[in-house]
């Protein structure tokens, strides 16, 4: 995972200063691989901690390991994205943020009530989801019809959370659920595709998965593999949450 992507996944960590330093990494690679961490930190009248600081954010061990990767990435020896089953696995992998997933798990455990709510072909991960948070002791419900979750979303309390799973974080109905949400104070947690989308952005909590999306004859075929990955790994952590 490149420094952009990981800046993506750990975003709730970063603060402005970490936004600039990024930012300026990014631009400037080849030059950043034969700075010393002091370098670095003087540029941004900083100190070397603060450097440290952000690589461990970024899930690197330091910023030596940083700086390797920056190198590999220089170098081209980051391999081609694909779409392989195995690939999007990896990825998702990757992405696992267990810090994000523990955070979701207390806060299911805290709600009053969780709704859940996808469209088409993530209204099954819907159901098996609403089934482990039950297994788990709390309430939950999920949705096969827009009206009902309309009514549901209406008739919501702050301390409820919303789980919205869409692999491309545009469909238009939970765009519209994300938004009754936010009216009623609703936590929402989001489950996409690791990309740049709207549902993302209105999410209280993310979590990703990867799985580019994919079509054959007018129908979408996107790899689900890797949405039931991060499901079981949430459920797992909501599970051992006391």
């Amino acid at each position: 995972m490149d420094i952009q992507a990981r800046a993506h996944k750990y975003e709730y960590k970063l603060n402005d200063t970490d936004d600039e330093i990024i930012e300026y990494i990014v631009k400037n690679k080849e030059c950043v691989i034969k700075m010393s961490i002091q370098m670095l930190a003087k540029k941004f009248y900083t100190v070397p901690n603060t450097i440290t600081r952000l690589s461990k954010k970024l899930g690197y061990d330091g910023f030596s390991q940083l700086k390797n990767t920056l190198k590999e990435e220089v170098q081209g020896e980051v391999r081609e994205q694909d779409s392989t089953l195995q690939y999007n696995m990896k990825r998702t992998l990757d992405l696992v943020d267990r810090e994000m997933l523990r955070k979701v798990a207390d806060k299911l455990k805290d709600s009053r009530h969780i709704y859940i709510f996808g469209v088409g072909d993530t209204v099954p991960f819907c159901e098996i989801l609403s089934t482990h948070i039950k297994i788990g002791g709390k309430s939950a419900e999920y949705f096969l019809h827009r009206h009902d979750a309309v009514y549901a979303m209406n008739h919501a309390k702050s301390q409820d959370v919303l789980i919205l799973i869409s692999m491309s974080g545009e469909t238009r109905q939970i765009m519209e659920m994300a938004g009754l949400a936010k009216e009623k104070g609703v936590t929402i947690v989001s489950l996409t595709h690791f990309t740049r989308n709207s549902l993302e952005s209105e999410a209280d909590m993310r979590l990703f998965f990867y799985s580019p999306k994919k079509m054959l004859e007018n129908y979408n075929i996107s790899d689900k593999t890797p949405v039931m990955m991060i499901m079981q790994m949430l459920s797992n952590t909501f599970w051992e949450t006391e």
